[in-house]
């Protein structure tokens, strides 16, 4: 007994015991999607696919993310966040095990590529809102940044892992058995997010139904010109970023880099910034957090340029991970500015709005990613996808409240997360992963 001891008292008062079952779900998870992700993309063309198929394959796991983002906000809002989770782990884990067991028995056809991939973004699109939500709602304001930071740094950390891993196993025994190792991975995770304590959230009383959440999420998103311009700003960044990582990049490191590994590495290089973003942002509290966050986006446009020119392997390390900073700086930020800014019981439902902005382009953008590179050329699309980061970025620069809102120091009522209870007590916190 006394040999633990020492390890209890090295977690923070705040990170309680929902805290930790979530952030180990989150490794767990983050090990086997980095991986998974790249080894979808090898799979289509191993099968004969070229860069449209992947385009098609990425498009038909957004697409539904997009179409049930919203309602999975309200749903989360309403009944136990933790169960909404769990079954969306459930989900996925099925969708990722089959499409492994048809890539090992060899030629998947396009189309159940397509059917698998889009069942995993329908999980997704439940899981987001509902993980988000149930972070935000258990972290009290004072330590709220820190403890972003610290569950995004070890999730990162594990995506480093697993990028690098997964890069490394398709090129040995083939993208089959990544698939599978992913569906593992969100077995065992809905199984530990099965025993997180919900009990710190109110219960809801009697409202309307399911159109009148979603409004009042809307008017939550409308009436805050910051939120709707970021919001705003994602649908292009997400969409450009999401075409070049999906469809060009596994393209120019098959053609130009060396294939699978490379492209393990580099993206490993992204998820090395993010774990170094969120050890920065431990530290650092910026006043005006939105603006810092938003001036972070621009470093999003060096991997599009990158790959255009093509710049060796070792660049492209350098670039991947420079990006990777910027992100979680903004990442922190952005978290940070809606746990204190949006009430409790509406979290789910913004973040739900939140998500439904980021990714509403991408499925149009990975679809069309192969066209675009038919009609204009593969370099002239990704100097294309940079120069929209910068245009978009500049424009949200332009609104008042996002180079003005500042960090509170103390929590106000009516505003962000109540909050969260000592560590030690049944109602602790909990925590957000995304994918």
């Amino acid at each position: 007994m006394t040999s633990r001891t020492p390890l209890l008292r090295r977690r923070p008062e705040w990170a309680g015991r929902n805290y930790s079952l979530l952030t180990a779900a989150a490794i767990v998870t983050n090990l086997g999607t980095h991986g998974a992700l790249i080894a979808a993309a090898f799979a289509v063309l191993e099968s004969g696919g070229d860069g449209g198929d992947v385009g098609l394959v990425a498009a038909a796991r957004t697409l539904p993310l997009v179409l049930f983002l919203l309602i999975g906000g309200a749903i989360a809002d309403r009944l136990p966040r933790h169960r909404v989770m769990v079954a969306a782990n459930a989900l996925n884990c099925v969708s990722q095990a089959t499409f492994a067991v048809l890539v090992l028995a060899g030629d998947p056809q396009l189309w159940q590529m397509m059917l698998l991939t889009a069942l995993c973004g329908t999980g997704q699109a439940f899981f987001n809102p509902a993980a988000e939500g149930m972070l935000m709602s258990t972290v009290d304001g004072e330590h709220a940044s820190r403890a972003f930071a610290l569950f995004r740094m070890a999730m990162h950390g594990a995506g480093i892992g697993g990028a690098a891993l997964g890069g490394a196993m398709i090129a040995a025994v083939g993208p089959g058995w990544v698939l599978a190792i992913d569906a593992a991975a969100f077995a065992v995770a809905g199984a530990l997010r099965a025993f997180l304590d919900v009990g710190h959230i109110p219960a809801r009383g009697p409202g309307g139904g399911l159109l009148a959440d979603l409004r009042d999420g809307w008017k939550e998103v409308t009436s805050r010109p910051w939120l709707w311009s970021i919001v705003a700003q994602f649908s292009v960044v997400v969409a450009v970023v999401g075409a070049a990582d999906a469809v060009y990049g596994p393209l120019v490191a098959e053609e130009s880099l060396g294939g699978a590994r490379p492209w393990g590495l580099a993206l490993a290089a992204f998820g090395a910034g993010t774990l170094g973003g969120a050890l920065l942002m431990m530290r650092w509290k910026p006043r005006r957090m939105l603006l810092v966050g938003t001036l972070c986006v621009l470093p999003l446009a060096l991997p599009s340029a990158a790959l255009a020119v093509p710049v060796q392997i070792g660049a492209l390390i350098v670039v991947m991970f420079v990006s990777g900073v910027a992100i979680e700086v903004f990442g922190v930020a952005w978290m940070t500015t809606l746990h204190q800014e949006i009430p409790e019981e509406k979290l789910s439902r913004v973040s739900a709005y939140d998500w439904f902005g980021s990714t509403a382009m991408l499925p149009l953008s990975t679809a069309l990613a192969g066209p675009a590179e038919s009609v204009f050329g593969r370099e002239t699309a990704l100097w294309g996808c940079s120069a929209l980061i910068v245009i978009v970025t500049a424009l949200v620069l332009l609104v008042p409240d996002v180079r003005n809102l500042t960090r509170r120091t103390k929590h106000v009522a009516g505003h962000g997360s109540a909050p969260a209870p000592a560590a030690g007590t049944a109602t602790e916190l909990h925590t957000r992963e995304t994918l």
